[in-house]
């Protein structure tokens, strides 16, 4: 039990820094936790931690948000989580390993490809669209579609401050509507509550570092190596199915 306790400060940790630094860390929390709770069930845990970080960035960046932007990604991305629950709803233990792995190798790839390749093609409305869709069922799959969500607001051409917002408001409207389909699939109860709070002291520590350290970061460097621990981790999950 003092592993798990060590693991969920630990996650609490990394999801308050990458909410308020530089992000991108969404991709490892979730194995991270799946080492003292496998399956989908980590889901259900990680949730409450995403939505208390979500309601803190949206007060800190409240002032300017592109509620018409929202209005055209929300639809298909609600779209996505509800298409995604249904699958969730099928798949055992082991088959949700395997998807996360390669899920996670996936978002990495994306990254790499824009990294290297122009993104003109992203300005086709049907391509951003689609962003929407997949990010939105990545979400519910795996908590890790902050990339695709990126790559759709990017494209909306929005100063740095419209684009922090409309991303918290965003994802805070996503996890909310997660939570009942969580419950729903039993993912998520009381007794997965209680165990998120143990996870609060890290969160707030996290938030603190990320807010004020921010500048500190050298965001290529941090990016590379959360690509490497990302990668170890989905070959990781590979090895424990």
């Amino acid at each position: 039990m003092e592993l798990s306790f060590v693991i969920l400060f630990f996650a609490g940790l990394i999801t308050g820094f990458s909410k308020f630094s530089v992000g991108g860390m969404g991709l490892l929390v979730l194995p991270i936790v799946m080492v003292s709770f496998p399956g989908p069930q980590a889901l259900g845990i990680l949730l409450p931690l995403y939505i208390i970080t979500d309601l803190m960035a949206v007060a800190s960046y409240k002032n300017k948000i592109a509620w018409p932007v929202l209005a055209r990604f929300l639809p298909l991305a609600l779209l996505g989580i509800f298409i995604a629950s249904h699958f969730l709803a099928t798949i055992d233990a082991d088959q949700f390993v395997v998807f996360l792995g390669v899920t996670i190798l996936a978002m990495i790839a994306l990254g790499l490809y824009l990294d290297f390749r122009p993104t003109s093609f992203m300005r086709k409305p049907w391509v951003a669209y689609s962003m929407g869709f997949f990010g939105g069922a990545v979400s519910m799959m795996a908590n890790a579609a902050g990339p695709l969500f990126s790559l759709f607001l990017l494209e909306q051409k929005l100063d740095k401050p419209t684009y922090v917002s409309t991303r918290a408001w965003a994802f805070l409207i996503l996890n909310f509507v997660k939570f009942p389909l969580y419950m729903g699939l039993g993912l998520l109860s009381m007794k997965t509550i209680e165990t998120s709070l143990y996870a609060i002291p890290g969160l707030v520590i996290g938030s603190f570092i990320g807010f004020h350290f921010l500048k500190k970061v050298n965001p290529i460097q941090f990016k590379w190596m959360i690509r490497i621990m990302s990668t170890i981790a989905a070959f990781k999950l590979f090895l424990f199915t």
